[in-house]
């Protein structure tokens, strides 16, 4: 008996020992090593090109390669100041799109002369990311994916003002496929939707005319056009598109821009018949050789995830219908949820023209205070542009770091692959921020950004009203 009573502090002692030793491996399940040279920013050693992106045909869906821009984008000089750039577009494009969301009204017009930039469109193009290559009467076009626009444009010859692209110009003249869309057509009046303000009569008032401005001195003019639009071996008759003849801004030498939204002007309205409104894409890291996907149609066998397809609602906003609105109901760091009264239906945007997520200020100091909490035992290092969650990490090799999952509507959980945890505003890792910024009021609308997209296969149904998450490990091949 006496024996049973030593034991008894004995078997306490190993079951707490055990349960500590599960917790601390539940512990290591909520976290990720990984190595900082492979989390870094490489920066080009040579003078990239826009070399055509890849494509096929497989069991029924069309599939593009898909690159980050900076492939196309030239040799970068100064690093420290392309990073901080970046940045700085991304910041510009998020306050305007609150701003238009807020106001849900289109945008205006001003002139003060013949050559006066219109200013505030609809839809906004700021940060451009990622490319792939269609071809317009044969002709290759590198263009910028963007869900965020609804127009699709390229450059046309001959052209008032272009800037440099690593492509030749389009040129209308020499294709016997190319038409005129009217200026008194019904589809001239769907610029209204699609940019934000009306099409307007050419010169020679049968050409309609459209304009788009981006916010920071970036835009497009010329006349809406139809050509055949080949995506790989599958061809649309009659595509219309923006044959853009006065172009300048961060399009980093890319053709043009292909418009992913939701109005009849889409690239996905115009091929519903072909691709019954669905697309997908996997994001891949900004590395110059390395490559994702976007996918056309129902395909869904030739995704490679590793994880199933989890569908939410999107939400929907007349209003604002060219946009992708999700309801985003939780977060947590580390498997720990967090607590904010930030989360509301209906207030998150997914677009893969935004660089960096943001957060409501409830939310995203929720989020900063438990991440602070696990990553600890770090130098701090001073804020970056709108990051204020940084490090030195010059002294390790690799880090661990906390899980960040995303949770929506319908119970589909979102894990942020650990790609899409730093942002490496030196490349030397002795400045290495959180990627993530918080909004300037809980009225603004939290945005998933590109970054947090990587290594993910993101599906696209519009007529479901679907979107789709499934961890993939991006690549083309």
């Amino acid at each position: 008996m006496a024996e049973a009573k030593h034991l008894l502090p004995l078997m306490f002692s190993l079951l707490l020992l055990f349960n500590i030793g599960i917790e601390e491996v539940q512990c290591l399940k909520e976290k990720k090593v990984f190595s900082l040279q492979k989390l870094q920013w490489r920066k080009l050693s040579h003078t990239p090109t826009c070399h055509p992106q890849k494509s096929r045909r497989e069991k029924g869906a069309i599939i593009l390669e898909m690159k980050h821009h900076d492939s196309c984008s030239g040799q970068t000089k100064n690093w420290d100041e392309e990073v901080q750039s970046r940045l700085i577009s991304d910041n510009s494009r998020v306050q305007f799109l609150q701003s238009k969301i807020k106001k849900q009204v289109p945008g205006k017009i001003a002139y003060k002369s013949d050559t006066q930039i219109p200013l505030y469109s609809g839809v906004k193009l700021l940060t451009l990311n990622y490319i792939v290559t269609l071809q317009l009467g044969r002709r290759n076009m590198t263009v910028i994916v963007d869900t965020g626009s609804d127009v699709t444009w390229v450059q046309c010859a001959p052209c008032k003002f272009c800037y440099s692209q690593q492509d030749p110009l389009l040129n209308p003249g020499l294709s016997r496929s190319y038409k005129s869309v009217l200026c008194n057509s019904s589809t001239c009046q769907s610029l209204q939707a699609a940019t934000g303000f009306s099409g307007v009569c050419g010169t020679d008032q049968k050409t309609c005319n459209y304009m788009v401005s981006y916010g920071d001195g970036s835009y497009t003019r010329g006349e809406l056009g139809r050509e055949r639009l080949y995506l790989g071996k599958t061809y649309v008759n009659d595509f219309i598109f923006g044959c853009g003849r006065n172009n300048k801004g961060l399009f980093g030498g890319a053709s043009g821009l292909m418009g992913l939204g939701r109005s009849n002007l889409s690239l996905i309205s115009q091929t519903i018949k072909k691709f019954d409104g669905v697309f997908s894409y996997c994001l891949p890291s900004t590395n110059a050789d390395s490559s994702g996907s976007l996918t056309f149609g129902r395909g869904s066998s030739v995704y490679k995830n590793f994880t199933p397809i989890s569908y939410t609602n999107m939400v929907p906003n007349p209003q604002l219908s060219t946009f992708y609105f999700l309801n985003l109901t939780g977060i947590s760091i580390g498997g720990v949820a967090i607590q904010a009264p930030g989360f509301a239906k209906g207030r998150t945007l997914i677009d893969s023209g935004t660089v960096i997520t943001r957060l409501v200020p409830s939310v995203y100091n929720a989020l900063k205070t438990e991440f602070l909490k696990q990553f600890s035992g770090y130098p701090p290092a001073p804020s970056y542009s709108i990051l204020d969650t940084c490090f030195n990490l010059t002294a390790y090799e690799e880090v661990n770091i906390p899980t960040l999952k995303l949770q929506f509507e319908d119970v589909v959980g979102v894990n942020v692959d650990v790609n899409g945890m730093f942002y490496f505003a030196k490349t030397d890792a002795s400045q290495v921020c959180l990627a993530l910024a918080s909004l300037s009021s809980e009225d603004d609308i939290g945005i998933i950004g590109n970054f947090q997209q990587r290594n993910l296969r993101v599906v696209y149904d519009t007529k479901k009203s679907k979107v789709g998450f499934a961890e993939e490990t991006c690549s083309y091949t």
